[in-house]
């Protein structure tokens, strides 16, 4: 017995399987055939890769284990020669809207370090090149705040870090700091301040309070060196009743006073609060109420039942409060409720739609409790519908108002996720967006003609070596259409599967593992099949087993071995019809797939057409 080159299973049972004993050989391409419900699946997930996965799992310390769970042990009497198991099947697609191509390949995680280490950052409102900022540019620029304006000069010593920060806070006051605003509360520092462990925390030291007056320059100048200090070359200064500053010693544009933050690779992620659109939080796009799906039918009236949005359609009854809401706002801008929504004039259209914007109106209604009168400022149908979904607590009530609402871009990044901030640091003219829209073939080939200076590819040099290296991998799987911004969840099974299947590739594995594939030609056109084979035999001879569950003849006749599951389906398959390479396969009259790979590998042509 050589466990060193097969792998020995004995005595599987799992599913319908029937008690399987059976050696696979190591180191080569295996596939598994046979009808559906034969046992195919049962044998390479459910039997070897959970095996795999179990014996992985006990390796672990036992509090690593805790939080891993148990795996079942699968039903077979003894499992030997299994090396490290790795699942690549078409179940495994991620439906998390924030999931791309680019983030499950990793290949957007070097873009984002690429873009820190070598982007150009431009100013976000004039599209201008934007420099280092000298502390006397920052000193002209507060300066410029009316006269006996209140500021105070802060230095962002953490900047949306989990923990206590007893230490920051300690050494702080050592220092002689008096006051600190941590998540946009002023405190005092000889006050106790307990902060959350597991809650992102920003704090900023209060270095110097100032009145906007003539004669304060070099005062200012001083506060501002000791907090650019503090702050590795950051400022913050919080205008009392206005907006506040941020200044950086890094970028700024002196034309429109902007500065823009230290580019670092979260800046680029649309996963973290420090990259992410403020308006979607990084998704791209917003549910928003669509008039269209509340107003369907604009030929009615509101008295006869025009809104029908939840929570409106009692407007039809002359009692109902919503009736008498709106029965007040035709009184006080003289409009008629009887009159077909379509035909309002844009006036009356927007106070129904938007709201009276604070105008209160007099609304006399009769309930339960009597005749009351109310001063009512109405918020609109849009405003009041948005409330209704944002306070609800109820899942299904949230579905029923979903219904009314349409997905559309976001309106701030225009669907690009990011921050202004970010989407203006371009390499080679192209922001971090517009390269993840390009097709991967077109993406490759402006990465091929990318033009950079000497100091941009010395810095660069390993992080685009590797993007390239992942794009081929892409290219070489079929998959050259898609784009990094593709969504992990609109992709096919098969798209997901080669995906995964690109992902492993470019982890460069020292080989030993067993890698067991689901049909992974599965929507892909049978010119590209070949290139898929290349792929796994390359896995192959890099000392790997690879285990495919197949039914294109194709990929069948080019396998190192084959083990033909059967007969039938369901109670009648879990038996291995035959195995053996596709030549032995082929000479066995009792399998179905012997009998296909017999005229494939023997094509008996008729000499005319």
């Amino acid at each position: 017995m050589d466990t060193k080159r097969e792998i020995r299973i004995r005595g599987a049972k799992e599913h319908n399987l029937q008690n399987i004993d059976l050696d696979i050989p190591r180191d080569k391409f295996v596939v598994l055939t046979g009808l559906s419900g034969s046992g195919k699946s049962s044998l390479a997930f459910d039997t070897i890769y959970a095996e795999g996965q179990r014996r992985y799992m006990e390796s672990l310390s036992s509090y690593a284990r805790q939080f891993l769970g148990q795996m079942e042990k699968p039903d077979v009497e003894s499992l030997e020669g299994l090396p490290p198991a790795i699942s690549i099947d078409q179940k495994s697609t991620n439906r998390n809207p924030r999931s791309t191509v680019g983030t499950v390949t990793e290949i957007y995680d070097y873009f984002r370090l690429l873009y820190a280490r070598i982007g150009i950052p431009h100013c976000p409102k004039c599209g201008k090149e934007i420099q280092k900022q000298s502390v006397d540019q920052m000193v002209d620029e507060i300066m410029k705040l009316p006269e006996r304006t209140k500021i105070m000069l802060l230095a962002p010593v953490v900047r949306g870090r989990k923990g206590e920060h007893v230490k920051v806070l300690d050494k702080a006051k050592r220092s002689g700091y008096v006051r600190v605003v941590v998540d946009g509360n002023l405190y005092s520092l000889d006050e106790e301040i307990k902060l959350e462990k597991n809650k992102k925390h920003n704090i900023e030291i209060v270095v110097d309070r100032l009145s906007i007056r003539e004669g304060i320059e070099k005062r200012m100048t001083d506060s501002i060196e000791t907090v650019l200090k503090l702050a590795d070359g950051l400022l913050v200064v919080d205008v009392i009743g206005g907006e506040k500053i941020s200044f950086s010693q890094s970028f700024s544009c002196p034309d429109c006073g902007i500065s823009v933050d230290e580019i670092e690779p979260r800046s680029f992620s649309f996963n973290n609060p420090f990259g992410a659109c403020p308006e979607c939080h990084g998704i791209g796009y917003r549910m928003e109420f669509d008039e269209d799906l509340i107003i369907p039918d604009k030929t009615l009236s509101i008295a006869q039942g025009a809104i029908a949005a939840p929570g409106w359609q009692s407007v039809v009854n002359p009692d109902s409060y919503s009736r008498a809401i709106l029965d007040a706002m035709a009184e006080f801008y003289g409009f008629d409720l009887d009159t077909p929504y379509g035909e309002y004039p844009e006036d009356v259209h927007d106070l129904i739609w938007y709201g009276t914007g604070g105008q209160r109106v007099e609304v006399h209604y009769t309930g339960r409790h009597g005749h009351g009168v109310y001063n009512i400022a109405f918020e609109g149908l849009l405003g009041n519908l948005q409330k209704r979904y944002r306070e609800t607590g109820s899942e299904t009530t949230k579905q029923e108002y979903e219904s009314f609402m349409q997905i559309t871009p976001c309106h701030v990044c225009g669907g690009k996720r990011l921050k202004k901030e970010s989407l203006a640091v371009t390499v080679g003219d192209k922001n971090i967006a517009e390269i993840s829209e390009y097709s991967i073939i077109d993406l490759k080939k402006f990465m091929d003609e990318l033009m950079l200076t000497d100091r941009q590819k010395q810095i660069g040099r390993l992080v685009l070596k590797e993007i390239r290296s992942r794009l081929g991998f892409l290219v070489d799987v079929g998959l050259d259409y898609l784009s990094l911004a593709r969504a992990t969840a609109t992709l096919s099974g098969g798209e997901a599967q080669r995906v995964k299947l690109a992902t492993e590739l470019s982890r460069q594995s020292t080989g030993k593992t067993i890698y067991v594939l689901d049909e992974p030609t599965t929507g892909l056109h049978f010119a590209d099949v070949h290139k898929l084979v290349d792929i796994l035999q390359r896995l192959t001879e890099g000392g790997n087993t690879v285990v495919v569950i197949e039914h294109n003849l194709e990929v069948i006749k080019t396998a190192d071995y084959i083990i033909d599951m059967g007969p039938e389906g369901g109670e009648g398959g879990g038996t291995m019809v035959t195995c053996g390479t596709p030549e032995e396969v082929a000479a066995v009259e009792e399998s179905y797939t012997g009998k296909y790979l017999k005229k494939y590998l023997n094509p008996d042509l008729p000499q005319a057409r």
